[in-house]
C-alpha cells in the first residue's frame, strides 16, 4: 500500500441555479474523499457564478479499504435562519489518478469543468476543479532508530 497526499483545487463555478428567492445565494464547497471531509470559504451573495481559487489537502492510501476512489463536491447555499440548501454536486472519480501517481511519483488532472447535478441528476450548472496526487517519499532510517544510532557493540 501507498502512501500519498491528494491536493484539489476548487477553481469556480458557473450557471449555478439561484436557491434564494429574495436574495443571492452564499454558496460554498463540502468536498468529500472516504472519510475525510473539507469547507471550502462562503462566497457572500456570490450568486450563480463564483469564484473560490482555494487548495484542499487529502491523505490518500492505494490500494486502500473499499474501491469509492472518488471526490464527492458538495454545493450549498449557507442560510442563517434555517438549514443550508442543497444546490447541487459533482462527482470526480479519480482511481486512474492514484493508480498513476503511485507508479509515476506524482500526478495530475489539470483544471477542468465537471458538471453539477442536483438531486434528481438535472444538470444545474458546472465547477471547475483540478486535483494533484503525490506519493509520500519513503523514509530511510540509515542505522537510525527513534533518534539514537545503531550501535557497533
Amino acid at each position: 500500500m501507498t502512501i500519498g497526499f491528494m491536493e484539489v483545487l476548487v477553481l469556480k463555478a458557473k450557471g449555478l441555479q439561484e436557491s434564494d428567492i429574495f436574495a443571492r445565494m452564499d454558496p460554498y464547497v463540502v468536498l468529500q474523499y472516504k472519510n475525510q471531509e473539507k469547507k471550502s470559504s462562503v462566497v457572500h451573495e456570490g450568486g450563480s457564478n463564483l469564484e473560490w481559487n482555494e487548495k484542499f489537502v487529502f491523505r490518500v492510501e492505494y490500494p486502500g479499504s473499499g474501491d469509492q476512489y472518488k471526490i464527492n463536491l458538495k454545493i450549498m447555499d449557507k442560510d442563517v435562519f434555517t438549514a443550508d440548501d442543497f444546490v447541487g454536486q459533482a462527482i470526480i472519480y479519480v482511481k486512474d489518478l492514484l493508480a498513476e501517481g503511485v507508479e509515476k511519483g506524482s500526478s495530475v488532472l489539470r483544471p477542468r469543468k465537471y458538471s453539477v447535478v442536483r438531486a434528481d441528476n438535472s444538470y444545474c450548472g458546472e465547477i471547475e476543479v483540478g486535483i494533484n496526487f503525490t506519493r509520500k517519499e519513503e523514509e530511510h532510517s540509515d542505522g537510525e532508530y527513534g533518534g539514537w544510532k545503531d550501535s557497533e557493540y
